[in-house]
């Protein structure tokens, strides 16, 4: 099965937007083919992050997050403090911004345990319901489903026992190949569903079927389904210590994520 981008939602009217939708779509493309580049040049060269950026004409902060998890070698690190003076000093203070990074969500997860002694049953269900069905993500809440009721109790558990505002909310629908004539009343569906505002909504993406599952999966899922992401690493880990309380375990790797 291929998965391709869809077009852009019929929410997008105006040209501007149309060349917007157009442009990020460009961006990721981009940033496709340069991932693979990048960690090559870490692992392979040994090169710093500001040396790939300058090398591929990206940000330092783009380069960053595509060679994450991507450790130096003690020789290699011997070899960039030859040549750049600066990288012990840079290497100190990203050492140092991530200690700040991990202790900011440690705070969080025990914020999100001291909720959970407290919680009442709504509480309770939408973490369970997120330990169960959503994403492990260090960063952001992403939860996916298929299923209209539990997209909109979740979407409700984020409003009400975490204030999460609507417009904080990006709303993604993955769609199937026989669902194209009805892309747009999909869309209009989710949004209706989760009563979020349009301009939550994002670009949707189809799955092509295979000449073999064709006949399989044809209208299996009626509304495809949908993706909510909240960009908030602060929230997502109030819901992981939250989780851990309620069942009663710890989970260090969830600091690492």
């Amino acid at each position: 099965m291929m998965r391709v981008r869809f077009p852009p939602p019929a929410l997008w009217l105006s040209h501007a937007d149309t060349v917007s939708v157009r442009d990020s779509q460009y961006v990721v493309d981009s940033e496709n083919r340069r991932t693979p580049e990048a960690q090559r040049l870490r692992a392979t060269d040994g090169c710093s992050v500001r040396e790939i950026a300058q090398r591929l004409g990206v940000s330092r902060s783009s380069a960053s997050r595509w060679v994450r998890g991507i450790e130096l070698t003690p020789t290699q690190i011997d070899a960039l403090r030859r040549r750049d003076p600066r990288f012990d000093a840079s290497r100190n203070g990203s050492a140092a911004n991530a200690e700040r990074a991990r202790t900011r969500r440690l705070e969080a997860q025990r914020e999100g345990r001291r909720r959970a002694l407290n919680a009442d049953s709504r509480y309770a269900a939408g973490c369970m319901l997120y330990w169960a069905e959503g994403s492990r993500a260090r960063n952001s809440v992403r939860f996916t489903n298929s299923d209209p009721e539990m997209m909109r109790f979740f979407v409700d558990f984020l409003r009400n026992c975490l204030d999460v505002a609507d417009g904080r909310m990006r709303l993604t629908c993955n769609l199937f190949a026989d669902h194209e004539r009805d892309q747009r009343a999909i869309e209009k569906f989710w949004l209706g569903t989760l009563r979020l505002p349009r301009a939550c909504l994002r670009t949707s993406t189809v799955n092509r079927y295979s000449r073999y599952s064709r006949r399989k999966r044809l209208n299996a899922l009626p509304y495809g389904t949908c993706l909510l992401t909240v960009d908030d690493t602060w929230l997502a880990h109030v819901i992981y210590g939250s989780i851990q309380e309620l069942a009663g375990f710890t989970r260090p790797a969830w600091l690492e994520l």
